[in-house]
């Protein structure tokens, strides 16, 4: 049962070979840029989002902060389209894998630090003792401050990879359950089917919010480093 439960979360291979990297270039073949003169309704519908959320992102940025809008609008998209993917029959979605979505927390996570210590280095260590601290508590307060900051990537991808994960798995439980129950109570089969139908639906806005959760905290640190 376990190793059926958990079988699409294993990392596909052919020939012992990894096809993780082919999966995760596949958005971009959907993904494409326009080449006519006149764009597509779908790519026309594409270029309206891609402006709405750098429009609603960058609005608080400084002239610093918006030369990453470029890498957060390629974030959005590509965890976005990896999620949505994912939901496919006999598919693979790369974000329930902890380490990919570490591998992508941590580089960003470390060009919002290093570009705020280049760019504010006051600022940045302040953060780490809050005006008016107690003498007392100032050592505490610096290792609570520096755990919090080294926890940020971390927290990005734990919470990416936990809400993916848990409604992939709830899924795949209501699935079984209604195959099981098809050929017992078909009644009870077609409430099974109704819940599955409506959860695929949360699933697919929880895979466009949690990649526009993912890509805003991303913003959020970068204000406030930039």
């Amino acid at each position: 049962m376990n190793e059926n439960l958990f079988a699409p979360f294993v990392t596909p291979t052919i020939l012992g070979i990894t096809t993780l990297p082919i999966i995760m270039l596949f958005p971009c073949l959907i993904l494409s840029s326009p080449k006519r003169w006149l764009p597509s309704r779908i790519q026309t519908l594409q270029i309206w989002l891609i402006r709405l959320i750098t429009k609603q992102m960058m609005t608080m940025h400084n002239k610093q902060g918006r030369s990453w809008s470029l890498m957060l609008m390629s974030l959005i998209l590509f965890i976005a389209s990896t999620n949505l993917l994912g939901l496919l029959p006999y598919s693979f979605t790369p974000t329930t894998q902890l380490s990919m979505n570490i591998g992508m927390a941590i580089p960003l996570w470390m060009g919002t630090v290093v570009m705020g210590f280049r760019n504010k280095p006051k600022s940045s260590l302040a953060h780490f003792l809050p005006q008016g601290t107690p003498t007392a508590l100032i050592p505490m307060l610096i290792i609570i401050e520096t755990i919090s900051l080294f926890i940020q990537p971390l927290a990005l991808a734990v919470r990416l990879t936990a809400n993916i994960t848990a409604g992939h798995l709830l899924i795949h439980l209501i699935g079984s359950a209604t195959l099981a129950l098809s050929s017992i109570n078909m009644t009870v089969s077609t409430i099974t089917i109704t819940i599955l139908f409506l959860l695929t639906i949360l699933e697919l806005a929880v895979g466009m919010i949690q990649a526009y959760v993912f890509t805003l905290l991303v913003s959020l640190y970068l204000h406030d480093k930039s």
